[in-house]
């Protein structure tokens, strides 16, 4: 592989990895404006945000075997151009209904990005350099919550918050042009991987009693879902209770960002001197302590527009060390199913972030406790995983970053 070759593999599996996280943040600002066009609450459309996160789950398990069975781009095709349709039908939507059920189908198709980029960076590099590539492709994944709040609050302002929808119908065909042209086809189609559901569901339990695959999976999962509820929460509590407006806010959540993708890197130079292993687990800590005292200012009436700020960045600060780490290992002991694995993964993941995000639209309580409560609970469960599973690892896969993090 040229040095060429690595730096467009990497940008485009990062913007892959990217597509599903830009489809969240960037119309968060808009959800006043959804809101009084569709006459309903702020808190009603968060479900729109959830019902995402159930069609990205679904779509994970879709997605994993057809990834197995057909090769790597061509569910990739199917699933961006579903995208790309259903993101300009969101322009038509008259009630919230439409537009929730809308981002399901937007979701499913939007979800083979990421469930194929996982699966493509087992395909295309070393096992032990997989945790220094998800952490590369963190650079362009982090760019997501900088600038897609920033972009959306502007387009919102300027052209009405459905134009954010054709805004990301556009930049879903700019990957697809990218992917056509410049992404080799990483696996060759294995027939002998049935589409039946009985050996698709026999597939993922296998996949499902690795115990490495299963304790850094929900461990890294319950952590990440901790996310959501910040992503879901964020208009609410920045708007609505800080009373920002919608480019104060993108502001807000662009800096708050930084924290995940600024440790994110330096996870890769970490990893020089820890294992994954321990580093999932002293994050995992400090993000419990850091959800606890969050939990403490928030019942106790001692949070603020900064308290909160400096809360949520020490969280994403730990989960920037967890995510890579928790991703790298589960996947790291499968070569033949990595697509399955990968998918069962992404599912899991969505899954517990739907189920999380959804919390935050059932409270009434226009205060930070919800919050904070769901950001503690998470991360407590993670931890609690994290220590049950490890006892249960026999044969662990290492992985590593001796490889340098850019390559010149």
């Amino acid at each position: 592989m040229t040095k060429k070759e690595y730096f467009f593999r990497i940008l485009i599996l990062g913007f892959l990895t990217a597509l599903v996280p830009f489809s969240i943040d960037m119309y968060l600002p808009g959800f006043d404006d959804i809101a009084k066009d569709l006459h309903t609450t702020t808190n009603q459309v968060s479900f729109s945000l959830a019902s995402f996160f159930i069609g990205v789950a679904f779509g994970q398990v879709l997605y994993g075997p057809l990834l197995d069975r057909f090769g790597r781009k061509r569910p990739l095709y199917i699933g961006l151009i579903l995208y790309i349709l259903s993101s300009i039908g969101c322009l038509a939507v008259a009630s919230v209904n439409g537009l929730i059920i809308l981002r399901v189908v937007e979701a499913i198709g939007g979800c083979a990005a990421s469930v194929a980029a996982v699966a493509m960076v087992r395909d295309l590099f070393p096992v032990k350099d997989n945790a220094k590539v998800f952490s590369l492709l963190m650079l362009v994944v982090g760019a997501s919550p900088m600038l897609a709040p920033y972009v959306g609050g502007h387009v919102a302002s300027a052209f009405g918050w459905q134009w954010i929808f054709v805004t990301l119908a556009f930049i879903a065909f700019l990957i697809l042009i990218a992917v056509i042209f410049r992404l080799p086809e990483s696996y060759q189609p294995d027939k002998s991987i049935s589409l039946k559901p009985l050996p698709i569901i026999s597939n993922f339990i296998m996949v499902l009693r690795v115990p490495q695959f299963y304790t850094y999976s929900f461990a890294g999962s319950l952590a990440f879902s901790g996310l959501f509820a910040y992503v879901a929460g964020a208009p609410l509590v920045f708007m609505d209770i800080y009373h920002l407006s919608k480019t104060q806010f993108g502001e807000i959540f662009a800096a708050l960002s930084v924290a995940f993708i600024g440790c994110s890197q330096l996870n890769t130079l970490a990893m020089r001197f820890y294992k994954s292993e321990q580093l999932i687990k002293a994050a995992l800590i400090t993000q419990v302590l850091t959800g606890v005292a969050f939990v403490t200012f928030a019942v106790n009436g001692w949070v603020g527009l900064g308290t909160t700020i400096a809360f949520v960045a020490l969280f994403l600060c730990c989960l920037g060390f967890i995510s890579s780490n928790a991703s790298a290992l589960a996947i790291a002991p499968f070569a033949k199913n990595a697509g399955s694995a990968s998918s069962l993964m992404g599912a899991v993941q969505l899954g517990l972030g739907a189920l999380t995000s959804s919390g935050i639209g059932w409270f009434k309580s226009y205060t930070t406790i919800p919050l904070a409560g769901l950001m503690a609970g998470t991360s407590f469960l993670a931890l609690m995983v994290l220590l049950t599973g490890r006892r249960y690892i026999r044969h662990k896969i290492e992985v590593s970053a001796d490889a340098p993090a850019i390559v010149h």
